[in-house]
């Protein structure tokens, strides 16, 4: 009766020393922190950054390497030997700006290593050389794109070209204000804030000028201004990396990154609701009209979405290639959106679908186009956040008339987040998925998850 095969649940043993030199070993594993440190600043998920660490030590010979990483820092170790000092570095992750360049440049630098052989001082030289290089846009042209994204937006929601060049200008500055907030140590919370308040403000005064029966005013919806706002605002934020560290297991630094979103958030709910209820008190005929649907044109809608997400991804400092194919995946996710609709879906469904399609096919081609998986997926669910939602949830709240008020617009915020929940689940299906199809044309990459799972095969 007794079993002779060993249990299936088998803990890693320790074989022997791996041969390494302990100058080496030191230089391997400063590299492979400063290379998890950047990858984790720029936006990727919790396991890519495990995955690329191990890929990064297997290449110079060293086995018995543990990664942990966390929201606001990395730490690699490295056990030497029953004989020998253990190894342990850790770095506090201080700066967090989506660079999707960087990345790319980051995983090209290590894709060389494992493949060419590249001695790890040249390694290092290269790192810093990439570190210190530029952006591959001036600051000007990312706030002109993030313009772009908003304009984009209001045509997709069927708006006029006086909406659309009224959005370009307030959403750009939005993002120079933005910037001039965080460079004074303004907190992330208050910049949401001012990113909110300031696209209401030229609503209310919209709406006060259509009060006024001021001509050439009346067909317009001042709510697109607002709702283009918020979809670029919300963009930013790191929902996708939330919930694929959450699938993954990395559950402290999905709940950092979902806390954060929650709070950024609220920040662009409060700095809205703030300027909508000082406008009822000053006697503002709030209301929202009926232009605030989708554009009635399907060529338009898939022509916004594919400028929205192209935009995006130069705003992200994405590279040529990289903002091209954010392109074509956001006009694919954005017609999976409308077929399922079509099929008679809900939004949460039918954005939840597109936005699993969108992580799928980025992640099967993001390894044959040697483009950022993060780019394409990022990019191609941006037109699908629910920015016009928000503002109607919040509208609704403000508005207190016969039919609407707290229990409508909670309602409305509800579905706003039961979209974004499907986004984020979606993309992360979608990843899941396309995994094993990924990985399987790259087998050190494929034996990095492995061991940063924990599987005991390896």
């Amino acid at each position: 009766m007794r079993d002779i095969d060993p249990p299936t649940d088998v803990l890693s043993l320790w074989l022997g020393a791996d041969g390494v030199d302990q100058r080496t070993a030191r230089a391997v594993i400063d590299l492979a922190m400063r290379v998890g440190e950047r990858l984790l600043s720029t936006g990727a998920s919790a396991s890519d950054v495990v995955a690329t660490v191990l890929r990064l030590t297997h290449a110079y010979g060293l086995r018995s390497v543990h990664v942990d990483v966390t929201f606001t820092s990395i730490s690699v170790s490295y056990h030497r030997g029953p004989d020998a000092d253990p190894m342990t570095v850790m770095r506090g992750i201080k700066v967090r700006s989506t660079d999707l360049t960087r990345l790319e440049r980051l995983q090209t630098l290590v894709r060389e290593v494992a493949e060419d052989g590249i001695q790890v001082d040249e390694a290092r030289i290269r790192f810093d050389a990439l570190i210190r290089a530029p952006h591959p846009y001036r600051r000007w042209v990312v706030t002109g794109a993030l313009a772009t994204v908003a304009a984009a937006v209001a045509a997709l929601f069927g708006g006029t070209w006086f909406i659309m060049a009224l959005s370009f200008v307030t959403t750009a500055v939005v993002d120079r204000v933005q910037r001039w907030l965080s460079r004074r140590g303004i907190a992330a919370f208050f910049t949401q804030m001012a990113g909110g308040a300031i696209p209401t403000i030229v609503a209310v005064g919209l709406l006060a000028a259509i009060s006024a029966g001021v001509p050439g005013l009346q067909r317009i919806s001042p709510s697109l201004v607002v709702a283009s706002g918020v979809v670029v605002l919300l963009a930013g934020m790191s929902v996708v990396g939330a919930a694929q560290d959450a699938i993954d297991g990395y559950y402290v630094t999905a709940g950092a990154r979902a806390f954060e979103v929650v709070v950024l958030t609220l920040g662009i709910v409060v700095g809205i609701g703030g300027i909508l209820a000082l406008a009822q008190r000053t006697g503002v005929s709030l209301q929202i009209t009926a232009a605030s649907q989708l554009s009635t044109n399907t060529v338009v809608q898939v022509i916004a979405s594919m400028v929205v997400s192209g935009a995006f991804a130069v705003s992200a400092y994405a590279g040529p290639r990289a903002a091209f194919y954010s392109t074509i995946t956001g006009g694919l996710g954005w017609l999976t959106y409308l077929g399922a609709m079509y099929a008679g879906m809900g939004p949460v469904v039918a954005n939840a679908l597109a936005a699993l399609v969108a992580g799928f096919v980025s992640q099967l081609v993001a390894s044959r186009l040697r483009v950022p998986a993060l780019a394409l997926t990022m990019a191609g669910i941006v037109p699908l956040l629910p920015g016009l939602v928000v503002y109607q949830g919040l509208f609704e709240i403000v508005q207190r008339t016969s039919g609407a008020g707290l229990s409508t617009g909670f309602t409305t915020l509800l579905v706003a987040a039961g979209i974004g929940m499907g986004l984020a689940a979606g993309v992360s299906m979608g990843t899941y998925l396309a995994r094993p199809l990924r990985i399987g044309l790259d087998r050190g990459q494929r034996r990095a998850l492995r061991r940063s799972v924990g599987d005991p095969r390896e």
